[in-house]
């Protein structure tokens, strides 16, 4: 309950709204209550009496009292939706925000698909328990406490009946919810595991069919969604219950009470007009017990949705900025002293350990080492995308924890190893780097990174429709782009994570004597291609995780083994011919 107490802050202006329509609630119950009692004044003295006058009186009255419950019900629909959507819309665009102000370390913690279900599923169980749960808390309990106290008021001893059936429905819907509490959280986990197998097939769709793995996708679909179901009509076949204990119950009540009342009237201890009034009351008894039922139901799928969504909005972000944090970076030095980081504090082992390396303003440093050495790990540190986990990185001089994170962030340009466009034109993803960029310096940063070439092949140049996720454009114009968009942003330090990847070496040496015309940058590159770094001020060599060396070209080819190999393999074809270059 205390998370969803914590959502409702969210209702915010739509309070009003939901304040509103609980006293629509209320009038209309009240309403509806009446009707009974004039109804038993209509038959108990109007039909006994044949008093025309008195019957077209009580009509009226009965029929006033059904229009402005009807009016109330409709006004109460109108105020209930605009408060169940509208919160709807906050809590959405309050986990979205959060999600923004995420570090990586916190989105490790989550899947995607399952923040995509607690974003729309989940806030749409919450939506549901108000817009089908919120008539019903208010409206039951006072209907059931009038109800009875009414129908005492009116035939007490007959009003004994609700004392044994009453007491057992509430029991048996007792069950019913403490039974299904637990699955809908199981429920939910299975619509995540849904929609996760959905997004990685429909985002990889092309490897699937490139692979010849539809067949194998399908599979991996049928199961989840074979999961799916068989937790869903477990789930649901207990839920369903409640409507045939309620009519089990209320129809037995009915029976009891014509039974004891028609012997009650053949005493002539109770009159016809009560008998009827007293029906309607035992009706409204039982089916304020049953929208009870219905509530709990709707409030135990909505608490295990609710905590769902408050993990994501209590998840404490890992990276924050300091209080009086420093919001200029004046140069692009980067100094890493005694580093040493791993994803996760209980991992076994390091990612980077023991990293001293010392860049200074305005240089090119290549990176070099094999899969898993952890070069992406080591170039993150600096914006500040993970924290380190002993030691400090330095840029400017000074501690990245003690700059402003988007201060921070905006002095470092990063192309990662993972290019994503978004949809739209060619334009609108290249100003994410300068919103207010004009077509001259936006084609000045494409010619730069080599990608006017196609962009003036593309109908509608800088207006071209890119697609979802750049689809329209081969990986390597999806890299130039991406380069592009980084340098529009004028960063004082630049890095690219092997981001020429699918760029030929060409291009690739245009962009690299383009990017040496920037001389105030520090440049970082990454890259797999030794030509990609081999004119770089220093070469620095990861091994493990740990810095195995740092020098020039000239100074590595001569005394380092790991560079030798990697230089006889790229360049000349074998080890022989390596040995014989040094020579």
């Amino acid at each position: 309950m205390s998370d969803l107490r914590r959502l409702l802050r969210y209702l915010g202006p739509y309070r009003r709204d939901m304040v509103i329509g609980g006293a629509l609630v209320l009038v209309e119950t009240f309403f509806e209550l009446l009707i009974p009692v004039l109804m038993a004044d209509l038959i108990d003295v109007g039909v006994m009496n044949g008093d025309l006058h008195y019957l077209v009186v009580k009509g009226v009255q009965m029929g006033i009292c059904a229009v402005l419950s009807l009016i109330t019900g409709l006004l109460y629909a109108r105020y209930a939706a605009q408060a169940a959507y509208g919160w709807g819309a906050q809590v959405r665009a309050a986990q979205f925000e959060q999600v923004q102000r995420y570090a990586f370390s916190n989105l490790d913690r989550f899947d995607t698909s399952s923040l995509v279900t607690r974003m729309t599923t989940d806030v749409t169980v919450l939506q549901n328990a108000i817009n089908g749960g919120f008539r019903p808390l208010l409206r039951s309990p006072v209907m059931l406490l009038m109800g009875v106290g009414l129908s005492f008021w009116m035939n007490a001893e007959l009003a004994l009946v609700f004392l044994v059936c009453a007491p057992l429905l509430g029991i048996t819907l007792f069950l019913i919810v403490r039974r299904v509490a637990p699955m809908y959280s199981r429920l939910q986990r299975a619509v995540d595991q849904l929609n996760h197998v959905v997004q990685e097939g429909l985002t990889a769709i092309r490897a699937v069919k490139a692979f010849v793995r539809g067949e194998y996708e399908e599979e991996k679909f049928q199961a989840v969604n074979a999961e799916l179901m068989d937790t869903s009509q477990k789930t649901f076949h207990y839920a369903v219950l409640n409507l045939p204990a309620f009519q089990l119950v209320m129809y037995s009540s009915i029976v009891l009470i014509l039974w004891f009342g028609g012997t009650m009237i053949l005493e002539g201890k109770l009159q016809v007009g009560e008998l009827t009034g007293f029906l309607s009351y035992v009706l409204q008894v039982m089916n304020s017990l049953m929208m009870i039922s219905n509530v709990f139901l709707l409030l135990t799928r909505s608490l295990a949705s609710a905590r769902r969504i408050s993990e994501v909005l209590q998840e404490e972000v890992d990276l924050t900025s300091p209080p009086h944090a420093a919001t200029e970076v004046p140069d692009g030095s980067v100094d890493f002293e005694g580093v040493s980081f791993k994803y996760h504090a209980d991992a076994a082992e390091y990612a980077l350990s023991g990293v001293d390396l010392h860049i200074t303003s305005g240089q090119t440093v290549g990176i070099l080492g094999g899969t898993g050495s952890a070069k992406t790990t080591l170039v993150q540190l600096i914006p500040r995308l993970y924290d380190t986990t002993e030691g400090v990185v330095k840029v400017s001089g000074r501690d990245v924890r003690e700059y402003d994170l988007t201060a921070l962030r905006d002095a470092v340009g990063i192309v990662l190893q993972k290019n994503v466009l978004f949809s739209g034109t060619v334009r609108e993803n290249l100003q994410w780097g300068d919103p207010d960029a004009d077509d001259e310096t936006l084609w000045a940063a494409c010619r730069t990174a080599c990608a006017d070439e196609f962009l003036e092949r593309m109908p509608g140049g800088l207006d071209a429709d890119l697609g979802q996720g750049g689809v329209n454009v081969s990986g390597g114009q999806k890299q130039r782009l991406c380069i592009a968009r980084t340098l529009l942003k004028r960063p004082k330090i630049l890095i690219f994570d092997d981001s020429t990847s699918a760029v030929d070496t060409a291009t690739e040496g245009k962009i690299r004597a383009a990017l040496s015309a920037l001389p105030q940058v520090t440049k970082i590159i990454i890259a797999q291609r030794l030509t990609s770094v081999m004119h770089a001020d220093q070469i620095v060599i990861l091994d493990d995780g740990a810095i195995h060396a740092v020098g020039t070209h000239r100074e590595l080819l001569a005394h380092d083994p790991i560079y030798q190999e990697i230089y006889a393999a790229q360049m000349k074809g074998g080890e022989a011919h390596g040995a014989a270059d040094q020579r």
